[in-house]
């Protein structure tokens, strides 16, 4: 019974590890940090697809919020232009939820589609521009779609 016990408990770590995000998203271009800055200076639109206390706790600043799992539906019947650069991120590269966003994305129709592989947590660890709740970003998405 405990060599049992002992086998289950040393199987569970490698069971629930982490899967990386895939690298690249077909139709859609995989951006560094660096690239993403760049993007983000030229008033592309930036989409956090994460959760909403994700979401509040702390994001790139002047992102739109489109949780996955609720929202992100939006942008298939959205009024958006089809060739607006967008910048979809999730927390990391172990996120699931940017790369399923990204290829919906495409799927949707959109043409300048940008997968932010590295997400928030490399963001901030750049002391790039972040903000908290909704201060700024509708205004800034209003600016941006017109």
């Amino acid at each position: 019974m405990v060599r049992l016990l002992l086998v289950v408990m040393l199987l569970v770590p490698v069971c629930s590890v982490a899967r990386e995000a895939p690298a690249h998203i077909d139709g859609a271009m995989t951006v560094d940090l660096f690239q993403a800055r760049h993007l983000y200076e030229m008033g592309a639109v930036f989409i956090d697809v994460r959760s909403d206390d994700k979401w509040h706790w702390g994001h790139i600043k002047g992102a739109v919020h489109l949780n996955f799992h609720r929202d992100l539906h939006d942008l298939a019947r959205s009024e958006w232009p089809r060739d607006l650069p967008i910048v979809i991120y999730c927390d990391s590269e172990i996120c699931s939820s940017g790369p399923a966003a990204v290829a919906n994305v495409v799927d949707w129709g959109y043409s300048r589609v940008f997968y932010f592989r590295g997400g928030y947590f490399a963001w901030q660890l750049a002391d790039f521009p972040l903000g908290k709740g909704l201060t700024d970003e509708l205004a800034g998405l209003k600016a941006q779609v017109r």
